[in-house]
C-alpha cells in the first residue's frame, strides 16, 4: 500500500504516501513521498494526483518534449540533474556513485519544494546522516555515516542546485551556507621499495598479475589506465596513457583519462623487461585460444582469452595479497600509485615533474596529496639554505646571476 500512517510519541498521527517513480528499477530505485496529511483519504487523493503528474511528466520527457513540467522538489531536481546533465557530461561510474549517494537523503527533504529548502534544513540533514544515516548490511540497523561520505552526499546536492541556478529554477545554492562536517584527511600509505618488491614477487593469483603490478609500480598510473593499455601504446621505451577501463553495474567500458588528455610515461628497464616476459606468455595463450582470442582489443593485461579484466576483481586480489603478506594496514593496489609519487619526491624529483607523470590536473593537487612528503624534506631545505648563506655571505655583490 502506498499510503501509510505514522504515529509519534506525543500521540499525534499523520498520513503519508510513498511510491516508486516511473522508470525506477531495482538497481536505480527512486521514490516519491509526501507527508503531513491529517486523514487517510487526503493522502490517497494527493498520492493519486501526484502519480498522474509524475507519469505525465515521465512520458513528456521520454518523448523529448521541451515543455515537460519543470522540477519543483529536490527529488525531481536530482532526477533531472542526473538525466539531463550528469548522464550526458560525466563518466558512467560517477553517475552511478551520484545515484548511490543521493539515495541516503531522507524522503521528507526530497519532497520539499526547491525554493523552500534553506541552509538550516540541509544542516539538519547532514547531522542526521552523521548520526544514523546508514545501515548495517546484515542487520539493517541504523549506523552513522562518516564525515567524508556526508560531504560527498552534500556535494551531489550542491551540484544539483548549481545546475538549477543555471536552469533558472532557484536564485541561490543553499548548500554553500549549510554546515557540512569536516572530514579528516588521511595520509596515503607508501610501501618501502622492499615491501613493494615482496608484493610483486608474491603475486601469483592471476596469471598476468606480476607484470601488471610491475608496470603499476613503475609508472604510478591509475588502475583503469593500466588495464586499458594496448600493446600499440608501448612506443620507444614509454607507454602512452590515453584512456581508462571503467566498471559499473552495467558492465565494463573504455573511457577517457581523468584529465581527458594523453600523457606519455617513460619506462624503466625493469618494467620493459617484465613486459617482454609477459608478452611471450601472452603469445602462448593467443595460440591456445586461436580465433577465439580477442586480438582486436590488443590489451596488454587481460584474461587468458584477451577479454578485459574486471578492475574490482584485480583490486580485491591485490588487497587480499597485501593482507596475507602482513603489509601495512590498508595497503591496496592504489598504494602502488601513492608509493610511486612518494619515492620520486624522496629521490629529489621536482614537484611539477611528479605531477605530470601521475597525471594530476595541477601541481596543487600533487602538493596537497603529498604534503607530508614535502614537509618531510624541510630539514634538507634548512641545510641548503644555510649552505647558501655561508657561501655568499662574504660577497657584497651577492650571488651571481645564472
Amino acid at each position: 500500500m502506498a499510503v501509510k500512517k505514522r504515529s509519534y510519541r506525543s500521540g499525534k498521527t499523520v498520513w503519508y504516501y510513498v511510491f516508486d517513480a516511473p522508470g525506477s528499477t531495482r538497481a536505480d530505485r527512486r521514490q516519491i513521498t509526501e507527508a503531513g496529511f491529517a486523514t487517510k483519504r487526503e493522502a490517497e487523493e494527493a498520492e493519486a494526483k501526484r502519480r498522474t503528474e509524475e507519469q505525465e511528466r515521465a512520458n513528456a520527457v521520454k518523448a523529448g518534449c521541451v515543455d515537460a513540467p519543470l522540477p519543483n522538489t529536490l527529488a525531481m531536481l536530482l532526477r533531472d540533474f542526473l538525466a539531463e546533465h550528469a548522464e550526458k557530461k560525466l563518466a558512467a561510474k560517477t553517475v552511478e556513485r551520484y545515484r548511490e549517494q543521493s539515495a541516503y537523503l531522507s524522503p521528507p527533504l526530497l519532497a520539499m519544494p526547491l525554493r523552500d529548502i534553506t541552509a538550516l534544513h540541509l544542516s539538519r540533514e547532514w547531522n542526521r546522516l552523521l548520526e544514523n544515516g546508514g545501515h548495517h548490511r546484515k542487520t539493517k540497523e541504523a549506523r552513522p555515516l562518516s564525515a567524508k561520505t556526508v560531504r560527498n552526499i552534500a556535494g551531489v546536492v550542491s551540484s544539483a542546485f548549481a545546475r538549477a541556478i543555471k536552469w533558472g529554477l532557484v536564485p541561490f545554492n543553499p548548500v554553500a551556507h549549510s554546515e557540512m562536517p569536516v572530514a579528516r584527511r588521511k595520509k596515503g600509505i607508501a610501501l618501502t621499495p622492499a615491501q613493494q618488491r615482496l608484493l610483486i614477487d608474491s603475486a601469483t593469483g592471476v596469471w598476468c598479475l606480476p607484470a601488471f603490478l610491475e608496470l603499476s609500480a613503475a609508472t604510478g598510473a591509475r588502475r583503469g589506465e593500466v588495464l586499458a593499455l594496448r600493446w600499440a601504446d608501448v612506443q620507444n621505451g614509454e607507454v602512452i596513457v590515453s584512456r581508462s577501463l571503467s566498471q559499473t553495474k552495467q558492465g565494463l567500458a573504455f573511457k577517457g583519462t581523468k584529465t581527458d588528455r594523453e600523457r606519455p610515461i617513460a619506462l624503466p628497464r625493469s618494467a620493459v623487461s617484465a613486459l617482454e616476459v609477459h608478452r611471450s606468455a601472452q603469445g602462448a595463450l593467443r595460440k591456445q585460444f586461436g580465433p577465439d582470442y580477442r586480438s582486436d582489443l590488443d590489451l596488454i593485461f587481460a584474461n587468458p582469452d584477451g577479454t578485459p579484466l574486471r578492475p574490482d576483481s584485480v583490486s580485491a586480489s591485490v588487497s587480499a595479497l597485501a593482507k596475507r603478506l602482513n603489509l601495512p594496514k590498508g595497503a591496496s593496489l592504489h598504494t602502488l600509485r601513492h608509493s610511486h609519487g612518494s619515492h620520486l619526491l624522496a629521490a629529489g624529483m621536482e614537484l611539477p615533474a611528479v605531477s605530470e607523470r601521475l597525471g594530476h590536473s595541477s601541481v596543487y593537487v600533487t602538493a596537497t596529496v603529498y604534503s607530508h612528503r614535502i614537509k618531510g624534506r624541510d630539514e634538507e631545505a634548512a641545510r641548503k639554505w644555510e649552505k647558501f648563506q655561508k657561501k655568499n655571505a662574504r660577497d657584497p655583490a651577492g650571488p651571481k646571476r645564472v
